[in-house]
């Protein structure tokens, strides 16, 4: 887990925006989606190694490819 980044929760979503995600509601947690998959980011600062890489796996992308959005 050394490769994913630790970052806020603000540019995690901004990210996944880049990727094509959309906000769908927001609270204590973001839920975005992308017409196929959704994911749920939790307004967490910083957001758990553990936790995002699980989130990037969940939207289908690879670490190297969620690196090159931050």
């Amino acid at each position: 887990m050394a490769d994913v980044p630790v970052l806020p929760h603000l540019r995690v979503v901004r990210a996944f925006e880049r990727a094509g995600f959309r906000v769908l509601r927001q609270g204590k947690h973001v839920v975005m989606t992308d017409g196929s998959a959704v994911i749920t980011i939790p307004r967490h600062n910083p957001v758990n190694r553990w936790t995002l890489a699980g989130i990037i796996k969940e939207a289908g992308l690879t670490i190297a490819e969620f690196r090159k959005l931050c």
